[in-house]
This record gives C-alpha cells, structure tokens and sequence, in this order.
C-alpha cells in the first residue's frame, strides 16, 4: 500500500542527553527517521534537548525545538504545529515514557501513535502485563511475581528463595535492576527498584545465573509479514547486562532447532503484544544442560541492539520501521544496499563482535563487577571472517591499548577470582588462564562461558605458542596466523618475549608484504553477496588462502575504486567520558561538506551507535 496521505505533520520525539544505556544509537535512528519523513513528504517537527545531535540540525526536520522532553513542553508543540500524529519509537526509554504519561493524562486525543500503539507499548514494558500475554501464548518465563511495594518485594524474595533478580518496570539500561544473594541486598535492590519506576513495579524473579542469553531483532509490517534483521548472542552469560556483554552476530551455538523455535517465538511475542509496524528486540535465555529456553523481555522499540544489527547486517533497521509506521508494507520497500525488497531476511557469511567500553579508571571508587544494571558509557565492534579474527579486531578497536588478548600479570588465586568475576577485563584473565594451560572445563566451571567460546579462545592461545621467529619467513603459517586475528604489534610482542628480539609492528608488516600476506576488504551486502551490493561498506579480513590475481577489475567481488579527489574521515571510536556523540556531529558534517564540494568521502570509524557509520553518511565505509 502507499503511505499514509491521512496524515501531515509529524511528531519525532527524541531521546535527551546521553546516559548510560541511552546514548547516540538514538540520533542514529532518529536521523534516520526525520530524512525518511521528509523525503515522503511529510512535515517533520523534532524536540530534542541534546545539541550535540546530527537530528537537531536545521536541515533534517522542517521544524526543531531544543527544548525539554516533558509532556509539558510537547503538549505546546502539538498545538503550536498542528501535529496529527507522534512517533516515540526512535527515541529510546525517553521518548516511550513520556508519550505514555501525556497518553495517560488524556493529553494526547486524536494525535495517532505511529510504529507502536499504547497499549502495545505497556503490554511490552509492563511486566505484569507482559508476563500474561507470554502465559496466554505458552512461552515458558522464569518462576516470578510483581510487587508494588516494599512488603510485598520481601514477601515473595522468601517464597522464590535466593539467588533473585529484581527488575524494575519502564526504565531503561537495566535502572534499579540487580542481582540479590541475601536478605539485605535484596531490601536495598527492592526500594531502589521501586523508586526507579515510574509506575512503582518490580518484578522479582529466579536467578537464572550461568543461562546463556539470546536477542532477536524483529521486524513486523500491518500485513504481518515478519523478518529476524539479526540473531545476537551473548559471550557472557545471565547476570551481565547486554548493553555491558560481549555479543557476536549471528548467534553461534544454537542448533538450528533452537534457532527455528527461537525465531517462531519472537513472531508469536511481537504479534501478542501488538507491535503491528516497526522493529523490536526480543530477549531469551536458554539453559545449557537442559535446552529450557525462556522469554526474558521484549522491547516495542528501536534500541541500542537495533543499531547494532543495523550496522552488523548492514539491513537499515530504522529507515525500513519508519516507512512501515507510515503504511508501507516489507515488500514495498527496497533495501538501499542491495536494490531488493526489504522483506528478504538477511543473511551475513562473517562474524561480528561488539565489545562494550568501560571508564572505571575514572571512577576508582566505583564497583567495577558488572550485573544487570548498565555500566558501559561505550561499544566498539568489529567484522571478521571468523569469530577468532572478528573478537581479536574488537579488542584492538577499544583503544585501550590493548593489541589483542595483553598478558595479564596475576597470581593464581586472583586469576581464579577474576576469571569467576563477571567485570569488563574478564575476557583477558580467561585467556591468561588458556594460556598457562588451564583446561576448557575449568574455566567453564568458573565463568559458564559457553564451552564452544572457550575452545576458540583455548585454541587461539594454542597458536601463540607456536609462534617463533621462522614464522615471518613462512607464508603459510604467517597467513594462518593473520586470519585468526593477531595483530602485528601482538605477534611483534609474542616473539619478541620467546627470542629475547626488538621487533617493532613495522618488522612483521614488512615481513607480511614481502610474502603477499596482506589484507583483503570484502563488503557488507545483507545477503551473502547473493545480490550485487549497491553502496561500498567495507571490513578488512585475511583470508586462510591466497585470492588469485585478476587481470581485469570486473572479474572481482570488490567494488571498483572511485574515482576523483577523495578523503579519508577518520571517526573518533567508541564513545567515552570526554569523547562522544559531539565528535561524530564532526564527522558527519566533514563527510557533508566534502559532498558539497564535490570530494568523495571515506569514513573510518569502529562505533555502531554512530550517524557516520551509516552507509549513506559518506561514498565509502570502512568499519574498521
């Protein structure tokens, strides 16, 4: 069907300074949303209180109020403009909350919710009234109750027994949620619950610590035709929040029938709740002794994992949710990347890591053990044709100085401890422990990484081992080594500790040129390079073999150079304290001015939540 013509101006609510757990993943989908609005012809009003946004610009909506979100300052807007509908959708937590309090409040007759409905909305975020319509549709859910105050919290903590999860209703990043091993935890964790909420509900639950933790990105038109964008896994297990958990894209250590059944369940969640258009993120936790796999939450929402999936498929989550909000179904759309119809469900033939970016250095006093409230202030992620080489890039992109999997210099009893404690530094402490030859099952007693990571992981720091000095004068071993991952300065540092040597990164890369081991760019298509892609968005890899030499370009795979003046904008990373969205704001205006001057622009940058790691920000991108 064509878009709506019922309708004229637009409401586009934003998501307000950045938090933790609401950061620019939100411009990213608000930008989106303001120039898809605007290219159908509708009149775009945005409010946004965040001036370091690429949204509040002048030129992406026809009118913009710098202005606080609050139903307020919004109910004057509607009037002022003569708003016939309101999308809150690509505004985070923030923008959900406050279109549901003015909705509440009666402030909100005749203006249309676009993307989700009201009571979609609660039916989502509620978890009362989400655990109903899980019940009604036969999903399985963790033993649970709801409380409204701090008697009732106590009272049903003693009936479920401890460990207990407590999380609070309509926030965001995990706010007042936690973990609760006794009594008095769990009083702190119950009030400071309660407060966080806006409707004053918590849900208490039973720990499902050591579960391994699942999301599916979902997209649903009013013709119900429904699509996976992207499976995410968890590295960590329960217990971390996703926002602070490595995750790898697609997810790895399903069978195909758990990810059938997984799949089929996301469809059943989204139409039960009653998100007809728009994209949302489904959350499962699968029990890795006995395959029980439970529904954990749902959000209605584009959200952090939406930019995610957005950037690791390459699939334009929020451009194809705001054309589905205004009446275009999944068939009618085409994808940007490829010239096909957006309902062709993405597949990808190369692993993605994201690594959460932690600021504990700045906060000493601060507890530094992760649980199911946010901490990361930031995200790296990386592309690779193997989970090995894909996680090794990650950590190298958090700039952090580390160079891939750093010794840690530890004793055996704070290895142990560290390895059980779920923190941001974990990853390394399960590879030191890989190194000084701790087994897979060891590890996995301590820290319920699934087994499978472990053996990469284990296997990986079997190669370190191996690595000598006759490796750069071995085209075949220094090749297998570079497609697993290890950068130059890590194999300069692994050589120079076993030969007593003074190798730099420059040695190994001149030793890498001189025997053609060099890095290959393939491209992000949506579709296993089934389809031609479209638009030049590019990630590095070395491949296991040698790729033949072609004599003419059209022969191969990656797309030819363009053409005219050209220049490289060099992105600012993952967000951290003193470095976010505001140079991202730089960098897309860089990528626009160089259009407007008729130079070609090619963007280098690792961060997914990003306007400038969009594949139409620039002429080329490197995620990198």
């Amino acid at each position: 069907m064509p878009k709506r013509n019922d309708i004229k101006t637009i409401l586009l609510i934003g998501s307000g300074p950045i938090v933790i757990g609401q950061a620019c993943e939100f411009d990213y989908s608000g930008t989106q949303a303001a120039k898809t609005l605007k290219e159908l012809g509708y009149r775009v009003v945005l409010i946004n209180s965040n001036p370091a946004t690429i949204m509040t610009d002048p030129e992406f909506a026809d009118r913009t109020y710098i202005e606080p979100i609050t139903p307020e300052v919004i109910n004057k807007i509607i009037k002022q403009e003569n708003v016939d509908a309101i999308l809150p959708t690509m505004g985070g937590q923030t923008a959900l909350n406050v279109a549901m309090d003015m909705n509440e409040a009666g402030m909100l007759k005749g203006i249309e919710f676009l993307g989700a409905t009201p009571e979609a909305i609660k039916k989502g975020e509620d978890r009362h009234l989400f655990n109903k319509a899980m019940i009604k549709i036969g999903m399985d859910l963790p033993k649970s109750a709801n409380a409204y105050n701090l008697e009732e919290a106590l009272k049903v903590a003693k009936e479920i027994g401890f460990p207990v999860i407590s999380r609070a209703s309509f926030t965001m990043a995990g706010g007042g949620s936690g973990i609760a091993y006794n009594m008095d935890e769990f009083k702190k964790l119950a009030e400071e619950g309660l407060d966080a909420s806006p409707i004053n509900e918590i849900e208490v639950m039973e720990s499902l610590l050591g579960w391994k933790e699942y999301e599916m990105e979902v997209i649903r038109d009013k013709a119900d035709n429904c699509i996976i964008v992207c499976s995410i896994e968890n590295f960590d297990p329960m217990g971390v929040h996703t926002g602070d958990s490595i995750t790898i894209a697609p997810a790895l250590t399903l069978t195909d029938k758990e990810y059938q059944n997984m799949r089929d369940a996301s469809f059943k969640i989204l139409r039960e709740v009653g998100v007809d258009t728009g994209g949302s993120n489904v959350q499962f936790s699968i029990n890795p002794d006995t395959g029980r796999m439970i529904v954990i939450e749902m959000n209605p929402r584009v959200s952090r994992s939406s930019a995610l999936a957005s950037k690791a498929t390459g699939y334009p989550i929020a451009k194809v949710a705001t054309l589905l909000a205004v009446g275009f179904t999944l068939d009618e759309i085409t994808n940007d990347i490829t010239g096909t119809p957006a309902s062709f469900e993405p597949v990808i033939d190369y692993i993605v890591t994201k690594l959460p970016r932690f600021t504990f250095e700045k906060f000493p006093m601060a507890n530094s053990t992760l649980t199911t409230a946010m901490k990361s202030v930031g995200e790296a992620m990386a592309i690779g044709r193997t989970f090995k080489e894909s996680f090794q890039k990650a950590l190298c992109s958090l700039e952090t100085d580390l160079i891939g999997f750093n010794p840690i210099k530890c004793d055996g009893e704070e290895l142990v401890r560290e390895i059980r404690r779920s923190h941001a530094d974990r990853m390394l402490y399960v590879f030191e422990g890989l190194r000084r030859g701790m087994s897979v099952d060891a590890i996995f007693d301590l820290c319920k990484i699934d087994r499978w990571f472990l053996y990469q992981l284990e296997e990986l720091a079997l190669r370190e081992k191996e690595m000598d000095i006759a490796l750069l004068s071995d085209s075949t071993r220094l090749r297998e080594v570079k497609s697993e991952g290890f950068s130059d300065e890590m194999i300069a540092t692994v050589i120079n500790g076993k030969e007593g040597l003074n190798l730099t990164e420059n040695d190994i890369y001149n030793a890498r040129e001189k025997m053609s081991v060099q890095l290959e760019y393939n491209e992000v298509d949506t579709c296993a390079a089934e389809f031609k892609a479209l638009t030049p968005y590019l990630y590095s890899t070395t491949n296991i073999t040698k790729l033949p030499h072609f004599d003419k370009l059209s022969d191969q795979t990656v797309p030819e150079p363009v053409e005219g003046k050209k220049v490289l904008v060099i992105g600012g990373g993952p967000n951290r304290i003193g470095q976010g969205i505001e140079f991202d704001y730089c960098c897309v205006h860089a990528a626009f001015a160089l259009e407007d001057m008729g130079v070609k622009s090619i963007m280098y940058n690792c961060n997914p939540e990003t306007v400038s790691t969009d594949y139409d920000t620039s002429d080329i991108l490197y995620f990198e």
